[in-house]
């Protein structure tokens, strides 16, 4: 099988089971066999050091272990909730971290891969926001906190982001169409995948000239996740449901 698969926002934690058990689901029923499978970021609801084990993450740990073990070459792309994902989460995974943006060959095409949150920049506090947060000094402090104390930094950044995504407009948050160009001409591709947005869909449009198409994965549900399909000749969309 030469299927490579690719999936983003499962925002997986404790306070959502289901959605784990749909994860591991997908991974012995779908990723073992496969060539590949690329995580686009936001694997996890919130991740605070790769020290924490708070269940259900040694449960994901060894599942994922166990894809890369078989031989499905597995990649994981930081995204805004799981960013503090480091060396020791891919010791004990097996899986690769990923550059945002990376550039892959998928249906014979060279293919950008991003989260997705870089091409929001019509959103300027999210922005701002994603520097700070991001920056050695920042992650220095972060990580020289308790667990505890961290679970709680965690806690009240989510808590705050709600309140941003509550108050601004729909559009300032979605992707930048000349943001998007951008990118795409800076790496020379004219295929592009992300998440981060929760829009899904396939859009679509001309780049200098030339037919580009974009690619939104979805956040997975409890009972469904999304995730896209690459064969040796296309890109298909496809549903794995609980």
């Amino acid at each position: 099988m030469t299927d490579t698969l690719l999936i983003s926002d499962l925002h997986l934690s404790g306070e959502r089971p289901d959605t784990v058990n749909l994860f591991l689901r997908f991974l012995e029923e779908q990723a073992i066999g496969s060539t590949g499978l690329y995580i686009l970021g936001d694997l996890f609801d919130a991740w605070i050091g790769d020290d924490d084990r708070t269940p259900p993450i040694p449960k994901i740990l060894d599942a994922l272990k166990w894809v890369t073990g078989s031989g499905t070459e597995t990649y994981l792309m930081h995204g805004n909730r799981d960013f503090l994902i480091s060396q020791a989460f891919t010791e004990a995974t097996g899986c690769a971290l990923l550059n945002d943006p990376t550039v892959v060959t998928l249906a014979g095409a060279p293919t950008l891969l991003m989260h997705g949150d870089l091409l929001c920049t019509d959103d300027l506090e999210y922005q701002q926001a994603r520097k700070f947060l991001r920056s050695p000094a920042f992650i220095d402090d972060m990580m020289s906190k308790s667990l505890e104390e961290r679970a709680a930094v965690a806690a009240e950044y989510r808590k705050r982001s709600k309140e941003v995504v509550s108050r601004n407009a729909a559009e300032i948050m979605d992707v930048n169409q000349q943001t998007v160009a951008e990118y795409m001409r800076e790496h020379g591709v004219t295929t592009l995948i992300h998440g981060h947005t929760h829009r899904p869909g396939i859009h679509d449009f001309q780049l200098d000239g030339k037919p580009a198409r974009r690619y939104v994965l979805d956040q997975w549900h409890h009972d469904q996740g999304s995730y896209l399909k690459a064969t040796d000749q296309a890109i298909s969309a496809q549903i794995f449901a609980g």
